[in-house]
């Protein structure tokens, strides 16, 4: 049965990376490794992290901007609460979100939970696909997004329609070449319907 037990960016610069992300907040979370692998545009996916209010949004926003982070939608109040979206120095995409929209408290480096977005063509087929390989879906809305039961690592895994996920994060939809994204899962490795890898891992990310 396939869990996620990982989540691996593949990074140009991995020395700067880890700089960023051990800054950022998330050093201890998601691994990194180096790759030239040729890149253009949207690479249909983004780590969202959800937080408990505004000022810890904020916090994490500034930080992955003071560590070299692009802004791309600025932290802001919204209809559904408040969040940002950055794009990382090696082409990541970070949304930072709480569904509160305002302060009880003083800002954290708390992040309540890290869930890796997949842009896909069809919601409805991948999660069936996903379905079918035993991951069990913990929420849901119709054929727009998915979000699946937590596995063994600290990343919970979501589908979101493509095109919906470029629009929520302000970018273009359009991208070429690798993912630079690679999944671990504790069963065998395989490519789902998006091209997105599952590699076969030993071990659970700490």
């Amino acid at each position: 049965m396939t869990s996620l037990a990982s989540v691996t960016l593949e990074v140009a610069d991995l020395s700067a990376a880890q700089r960023f992300y051990t800054a950022f907040g998330l050093g201890d979370r998601i691994r990194l490794r180096a790759s030239e692998e040729p890149t253009t545009g949207f690479r249909g996916f983004a780590v969202a992290l959800t937080v408990s209010r505004p000022a810890t949004v904020k916090g994490f926003i500034d930080a992955a901007l003071d560590a070299g982070a692009t802004a791309l939608k600025p932290a802001s109040k919204s209809f559904w609460g408040h969040g940002g979206v950055v794009r990382a120095p090696d082409g990541t995409i970070l949304k930072v979100a709480t569904s509160e929209k305002k302060d009880t408290g003083p800002a954290t480096r708390d992040i309540d939970q890290i869930v890796l977005l997949l842009g896909t063509a069809d919601v409805t087929a991948s999660k069936k696909f996903y379905v079918g390989r035993g991951l069990a879906v913990a929420k849901g809305f119709g054929s727009k997004y998915v979000e699946f039961a937590a596995g063994a690592g600290p990343v919970k895994l979501a589908l979101y329609g493509r095109r919906a996920l470029a629009k929520d994060l302000g970018v273009p939809i359009d991208g070429t070449g690798s993912h630079r994204l690679a999944l671990g899962t504790d069963a065998a490795s395989f490519t789902d319907p998006d091209g997105f890898a599952w590699e076969g891992v030993p071990a659970v990310c700490a």
